[in-house]
């Protein structure tokens, strides 16, 4: 079931997000003729052709790489550790052509750069220099269905010091991208993380990474970026 909202002054995002993820499908505001024919036309396969359902991913990070972590969105769509591998547990369905971004902020263990006290007991004070595996960051684990099973497909992948690269500038123009549509998300809820993250900066790494723009979405979020910045000023 996707939900979607038509017109002006009548904007519920809270319910149609609500609506749209207990029925699997998406919700989108479409207030421009730009907006019906991406969400419409260009979109349309990811939404009505499901090519796996009740998809999860987990994701476990060294604690003898990573000393702290979090995840940037899906504030709705978190699950319980347990609920993993509990193939009874509903989770979001994946169409045709659909790609899922997910970004996590870490802070390398012994960069200094931490803004919580180690634990006293716990993972975060044992030494694992001396365990398998230690040169991973982080374990990727995706479980999924296919839309006509009910047993789910386990896939895991480790994410290692070959995935590096060594400079944000070496990342591809999407992965770019996605940064900057994130740090402005977090702008606009005024979020702590973002404090000294201004518009300026934003604007720089989007306008670096645009890259093909075929149907004009990224220019779009660069205006959006700039009536953001003169309305609230470049804080």
């Amino acid at each position: 079931l996707s939900v979607f909202g038509f017109g002006r002054g009548n904007l519920n995002d809270q319910m149609m997000q609500t609506i749209a993820q207990n029925g699997n499908g998406t919700a989108a505001y479409i207030d421009t003729l730009a907006e019906a024919e991406k969400v419409l036309v260009e979109d349309a396969s990811s939404t009505l052709f499901t090519i796996a359902k009740d998809v999860k991913i987990q994701v476990e990070f060294n604690p003898n790489k990573v000393s702290e972590y979090r995840l940037i969105g899906y504030e709705t769509r978190a699950l319980n550790r347990e609920d993993f591998n509990n193939d009874r547990v509903d989770a979001g369905d994946i169409g045709s052509g659909h790609s899922v971004t997910a970004i996590y902020e870490i802070t390398p263990k012994g960069s200094g750069g931490e803004q919580i006290d180690q634990l006293r007991y716990g993972q975060a004070s044992v030494d694992n220099g001396g365990v398998a595996n230690a040169d991973e960051y982080a374990f990727v684990k995706i479980r999924y269905k296919l839309p006509n099973e009910d047993v789910s497909k386990l896939i895991t992948t480790p994410v290692t010091s070959a995935n590096e690269i060594s400079s944000f500038d070496q990342a591809s123009t999407d992965q770019r991208f996605s940064v900057a549509v994130a740090a402005f998300g977090q702008k606009l809820r005024d979020e702590d993380a973002t404090a000294k993250f201004g518009y300026d900066k934003i604007m720089e790494i989007a306008t670096a990474a645009r890259g093909a723009d075929p149907f004009g979405y990224r220019a779009e979020f660069l205006s959006l970026v700039r009536l953001a910045s003169a309305l609230g000023g470049n804080r």
